[in-house]
C-alpha cells in the first residue's frame, strides 16, 4: 500500500480503517498493474490513466466506487447519478465486505472499461474503452 493510501486508511476511525485497509488490500492483490494515488482526495486506482477503482468516507459508511460499474450488471453495485456509468456499494462494517464479490468486480472493473481518461477531450462524451458492444 502507498503511503498516501495507507495515511488515508489511518486518519479513520477504526472501524472505517479495518474496512478500507481490506479494500486497499484486495484492490492492489486483484490489480497489480494499476497505477495507485490520491485523487479528489481519496484514494483510486487507474489503468493507463483510466480510473477504475476508488473509496472514499462518507459520513456514515465507506462507499466503494466503479467508475465503469453500470456495465458489470452487478446488482448489489447501485448507480451513481446517471450522469456517468459509475456504481458503489457502500459499507459500515468490516464483516459486509464480501472477498468473493470485491474480486468478481475488480475483474470486471479490468475487463470492461468506459474512457474516462479522455472524457475532457471529447467535451464530457463518455465513450466505451473495452469490454462493451
Amino acid at each position: 500500500m502507498i503511503i498516501e493510501v495507507k495515511n488515508y486508511n489511518d486518519s479513520l476511525s477504526i472501524q472505517d480503517k479495518e474496512i478500507c485497509d481490506i479494500l486497499a488490500t484486495e484492490i492492489n492483490k486483484n490489480l497489480p498493474e494499476a497505477e495507485n494515488k490520491i485523487w479528489h482526495r481519496h484514494p483510486v486506482w487507474f489503468l493507463d490513466g483510466n480510473p477504475i477503482v476508488g473509496y472514499s468516507k462518507l459520513k456514515d459508511c465507506i462507499r466503494l466506487m466503479f467508475w465503469s460499474g453500470i456495465s458489470f450488471n452487478e446488482e448489489l453495485l447501485k448507480p451513481g447519478t446517471g450522469k456517468f456509468k459509475d456504481t458503489s456499494i457502500r459499507f459500515s462494517n468490516a464483516s459486509e465486505v464480501k472477498v468473493s464479490d470485491l474480486k468478481r468486480w475488480l475483474k470486471k472493473s479490468r475487463e470492461i472499461q468506459w474512457d474516462y481518461k479522455n472524457i475532457v477531450k471529447r467535451k464530457g462524451k463518455l465513450m466505451p474503452l473495452k469490454g462493451i458492444q
